[in-house]
């Protein structure tokens, strides 16, 4: 008995003996404390009551599963799509100006997430500096609309252009990089770009950004309302889902998977691998300044404080928690990252305590995603299992 406490504890003292020189001895008591604690507490997890409600917990979780592969299947079927439509168009009419700008902001990281899906969830490719093609579409629009007078819709084009082309000269000579050192790169870019808006004052106005911004317009009418601007973002949200679907399923977007699965593999079938790496990197940075140009069109007003590395972890969870591959899912990851926390903006102390907790979770119980894209030929096998 005694050897075996002695076992227990003789990490929390190694602990607290290591850390007593450097943190003092109030410090190091308190680190052999937590060290104790955890030590205890992975022995509790080890006992067999807690084992069974751990199998009990992924039962429940395989159920979960399964209700939402059937909610996938509905989805993407026409019934559930036009389901989807009208919803999003009525929904807005019984809301105040308060929730409908929330809405409006989902629409927003929805485009963003799909474009970022084809990095990710197509072709495979870690971009931990999407924001910087978000920065780059608005700041184009920005400086065209404030110093040329450009309008809005050929800013829309000129600041999605801008990013795709920025996003070309990068992918030359960066997509030979495979794996971590790909995404090292596109992390200093993120930070480079930041940098540069926050020090470029007389292009970029430095901190102090770019007010007055010129708004979108159809002929004498101005956009101005927040339902003007909800239903803008779902026009982009509906253009970029059907684009998004069309590329899945064309021979490009199986091409993408092949690279993502295995990459060497699919160079000795044929695929020139570099070539549509760099489109998929191209056409995700695309949908980037597209979103962009519509950030600071309804802000009226950009600065680098809104594109801080934080949105692009912000926008690859939301592929990753959706689930990557699928539509549905990356809409649900929004909707799940963007809505229910301003909802539940009386408990933001525990928001992101809440969503570590869920992200954990999902990764040890769906580490496909809540909505993943399920493979071609199991939906009779999906039949079957419910």
């Amino acid at each position: 008995m005694i050897k075996k406490y002695a076992g227990i504890f003789r990490l929390p003292l190694w602990a607290g003996l290591l850390a007593l020189p450097l943190a003092g001895p109030a410090n190091a008591f308190r680190i052999a404390a937590v060290a104790a604690f955890a030590v205890v507490l992975w022995n509790i997890v080890r006992a067999e009551p807690v084992a069974n409600i751990s199998e009990a917990l992924s039962r429940k979780f395989s159920r979960l599963s399964t209700a939402l592969s059937s909610l996938t299947w509905f989805l993407q079927s026409r019934t559930g799509v036009i389901a989807v439509v009208l919803i999003a168009f009525a929904l807005p009419l019984f809301l105040n100006d308060y929730y409908r700008d929330i809405l409006t902001l989902t629409c927003m990281y929805i485009v963003l997430a799909l474009g970022l899906n084809i990095v990710v969830g197509q072709a495979g490719l870690l971009n931990l500096g999407y924001v910087a093609f978000y920065a780059i579409g608005a700041y184009t629009y920005a400086i065209l609309s404030t110093v040329y007078g450009l309008s809005f819709w050929p800013g829309l084009v000129a600041g999605a252009m801008s990013a795709a082309l920025f996003a070309l000269l990068l992918g030359i000579p960066t997509l030979r990089l495979r794996g971590d050192y790909f995404a090292i790169v596109t992390l200093g870019l993120g930070e480079i770009t930041r940098i540069v808006l926050n020090n470029w004052d007389s292009m970029t106005g430095g901190p102090n950004g770019i007010p007055k911004i010129g708004r979108p317009a159809l002929g004498a009418y101005a956009f101005s309302t927040t339902l003007d601007f909800y239903y803008l973002a779902l026009l982009m949200v509906v253009m970029t889902v059907f684009a998004m679907h069309r590329l899945m399923a064309s021979r490009i977007g199986r091409a993408w998977l092949a690279i993502r699965e295995d990459e060497t593999a699919a160079e000795a079938m044929g695929i020139n691998t570099f070539r549509l790496k760099l489109l998929a990197f191209v056409l995700g940075s695309f949908w980037a300044g597209l979103a962009g140009v519509f950030f600071a069109a309804k802000m009226a007003f950009v600065s680098p404080e809104s594109f801080t590395f934080f949105e692009s972890v912000l926008i690859l969870c939301m592929v990753v928690l959706g689930g990557m591959g699928s539509i549905p899912g990356i809409i649900l990851g929004a909707f799940l990252l963007i809505t229910l926390p301003e909802v539940f903006r009386d408990f933001q102390d525990y928001r992101m305590l809440a969503f570590g907790a869920a992200l954990v979770l999902m990764m040890v119980f769906k580490p496909q995603g809540l909505l993943g894209a399920v493979k071609a030929g199991s939906k009779a096998a999906h039949c079957i299992e419910r």
